[in-house]
């Protein structure tokens, strides 16, 4: 048979294979290149790009005398004009040999921000603390009625699902020492706090960690993820674990009974040491599961080790446990459309940085959870995305939190050099008349789009020659061919995109009105 007709009947089934796939229904919304849920293929020099949210200023010090040195586990959400963060308050003082926990229980503390910038501590009268109540804990560690939660291990959120009564528009999770678990707790103003239930609402799980749940307004459930160990605990009087520390999700239609209790699975991740998983939907396209886990890692005594900073503390945490002195963690990126499979980045989200006292430590680059969306210091410029994240974690009397920022949507893009590259993307349907970009240029790059059918051929008006370039850097910018704009007339229909860059990122698109 002729080469020329085995190529033309091997691209007719290719066509075919391709028109054959269910296409893919965005809707209006909007698409974040944080796995390959829109990915056909890269080609040329494309390839998808962590990107690296940048430092900014102290956002707080936890420098009272019931905060400390051992301080974190932040949540951090807006709440109409008001930014909120709550968390662990905590001291750790640290002698050679020794490292004392005792100086004062844990508390769940409280501040707030009109800008998410700059913090403050208010003065609530809620709990004593050395016989005052000029403090700002909002929940203290013993008994809460039938319950004795652990202030020093809260997620709190405020609950979006309309059906949530008054009393419980605030809900927390927060651990119980006896029984262990995890208490569901609730408020109707995010200050007082009352238990839901007289036990703890999940049991089977380590729960040394921020464990959290929130609730899931694409999917009409709560989820909850907790810390566990996959060797389990094999002496539940002495608590000693075995295995990896892993993550585990189960679901929930009223935030008391849980079930569908499953571990994380990961596209192409090996196995690591996961504390913290700081997931939850990213606010602008909610459909998308964020999380920050931190990865904790035990490097061991070497002169790269000895080289980092605050040596002589390092040395003192060391005698107590050697993996106090020598263990370094780190914040990484990950995301999930089910829930339960995630995409993770296996390369650092959040690096420790350049070297400085309170840095490349045992509890450093903790992220709050979560990100939240403020104004961008550059005047005239759009909002951005702040992280928070901790510093100076029990080498002193008190530690800090920083402030980090990313360019909304700016967690992964598609990158290519000036050389070139392109995205073609999976059959999918969408609804709307533009097509809009969050995209970065520079002055001589762009991207051009095609419009494909289902089987890869170019719509007439909408081809690569009909395409004008886009260049700049906006978070959401409108697409247009010499024809213009509208793309109205295939809404509904499975379409192809097909992106052709030079020197450009993208980093979400959306299909809008």
């Amino acid at each position: 048979m002729p080469l020329r007709l085995l190529s033309l009947l091997a691209a007719l089934a290719a066509g075919s294979a391709l028109a054959a796939d269910a296409p893919l229904n965005l809707g209006s919304r909007r698409e974040l290149f944080v796995d390959d849920f829109l990915i056909e293929r890269l080609s040329g020099k494309a390839e998808s790009r962590l990107h690296h949210p940048e430092p900014r200023e102290i956002a707080l010090v936890h420098d009272a005398p019931w905060e400390g040195s051992g301080s974190g586990y932040h949540s951090v959400f807006r709440d109409g004009n008001l930014y909120r963060m709550y968390y662990k308050a905590w001291q750790l003082t640290v002698t050679p040999g020794k490292v004392d926990t005792k100086e004062h229980p844990l508390w769940c503390c409280y501040a707030e921000s009109d800008d998410g910038i700059r913090w403050r501590k208010p003065e609530l009268g809620l709990h004593e603390f050395n016989g005052s109540k000029a403090n700002n804990i909002v929940i203290p560690h013993g008994r809460m009625g039938a319950v004795q939660p652990d202030g020093g291990h809260p997620a709190i959120f405020k609950d979006d699902n309309p059906a949530a009564p008054a009393d419980a528009r605030y809900k927390a999770i927060v651990r119980s020492n006896s029984p262990k678990g995890l208490l569901a707790l609730k408020s109707p103003d995010g200050l007082r706090w009352s238990p839901m239930a007289d036990r703890p609402v999940i049991t089977d799980g380590a729960f040394d960690s921020q464990n959290l749940a929130f609730w899931d307004g694409a999917n009409g459930v709560y989820r909850a993820y907790w810390r566990y160990f996959t060797g389990g605990v094999t002496d539940e009087n002495n608590w000693k674990p075995t295995g990896d520390r892993a993550i585990r999700t189960a679901t929930s239609k009223d935030f008391l009974r849980w079930e569908n209790q499953q571990d994380l699975r990961y596209v192409d991740s090996p196995s690591e040491q996961l504390y913290t998983n700081q997931i939850k939907p990213y606010h602008r396209a909610p459909h998308v599961l964020i999380g920050f886990p931190v990865r904790y890692i035990e490097r061991g005594w070497s002169e790269a080790m000895r080289a980092l900073p605050e040596r002589e503390h390092r040395e003192m945490r060391a005698q107590a446990s050697l993996r106090y002195g020598t263990a370094l963690t780190e914040s990484l990126f990950m995301a999930s459309r089910d829930g339960v499979t995630f995409k993770r980045w296996n390369e650092a989200f959040l690096r420790p940085g350049i070297e400085r006292e309170g840095t490349w430590n045992y509890g450093h680059q903790y992220m709050a959870w979560h990100a939240v969306e403020t104004k961008s210091a550059l005047e005239g410029a759009p909002n951005e995305l702040s992280f928070y994240a901790t510093e100076s974690y029990w080498t002193g009397r008190s530690s800090a939190l920083r402030r980090y920022t990313l360019r909304l949507d700016g967690f992964v893009s598609i990158h290519a050099p000036m050389s070139g590259g392109e995205l073609v993307t999976k059959p999918l349907t969408f609804t709307g008349r533009r097509l809009t970009l969050n995209f970065a240029s520079s002055a001589a790059g762009d991207i051009r789009v095609e419009l494909q059918d289902a089987s890869g051929q170019p719509i007439p008006g909408f081809t690569l020659a009909d395409a004008e370039p886009t260049f700049g850097d906006a978070v959401e910018r409108t697409v247009h061919w010499k024809s213009g704009s509208d793309v109205g007339a295939w809404a509904g229909k499975p379409v192809r995109l097909r992106f052709v860059l030079r020197d450009a990122d993208l980093y979400a698109l959306r299909f809008a009105p």
